[in-house]
C-alpha cells in the first residue's frame, strides 16, 4: 500500500509518513501539487490514500483534486484533504471538489491515523 503526500510542510509530510508506517504503507512525500500529479502519473493505479494541503505553493489544492476527479483512473481513489483549522468554507470546498474526507490543521497523529483507517476503510482505531 502506497500513501501520496502533498504538503508543502516537511513536517507534516513527516507526520503523514510516520503514520503510514503504522499501517505498514509506504509514504511518497511531496511538496507540491505539480509534482504530485507527475507521481501519480507515473504510477496510476499504484497508490491507496492521496494526502493533501487544500493551500500548496503552486496550485491550489482544491484544483489538484479537482483536475484528479476529472481523470477516471482516479475517481475511486481515497483524498483526505488538510484545511486550515475550523475553516467551514474550506471544508465545504473540499466536499465540493470530491475529497472523501478533510481534516482540519493543526492535528495530532492518532487524529491523522483515525481519518486515514477511515478512508481506507479499515475502520476505527478506537474502540
Amino acid at each position: 500500500m502506497k500513501i501520496l503526500a502533498v504538503d508543502d510542510s516537511c513536517l507534516i509530510r513527516r507526520i503523514v509518513e510516520s503514520t503510514a508506517s503504522v499501517l505498514g504503507a509506504q509514504c511518497v512525500p511531496v511538496s507540491d501539487a505539480k509534482l504530485a500529479l507527475r507521481t501519480l502519473e507515473a504510477d496510476p493505479s499504484g497508490f491507496s490514500l492521496v494526502c493533501i494541503d487544500c493551500n500548496t505553493p503552486d496550485s491550489h489544492g482544491f484544483q489538484f483534486l479537482t483536475d484528479m476527479r476529472a481523470d477516471e483512473r482516479w475517481l475511486a481513489l481515497p483524498v483526505l484533504m488538510f484545511t486550515p483549522g475550523g475553516s467551514r468554507d474550506a471544508m465545504l470546498e473540499a466536499i465540493k471538489a470530491g475529497a472523501t474526507a478533510f481534516m482540519p490543521k493543526p492535528f495530532v497523529k492518532r487524529e491523522l491515523q483515525e481519518k486515514m483507517f477511515g478512508c481506507l476503510g479499515l475502520g476505527s482505531l478506537l474502540r
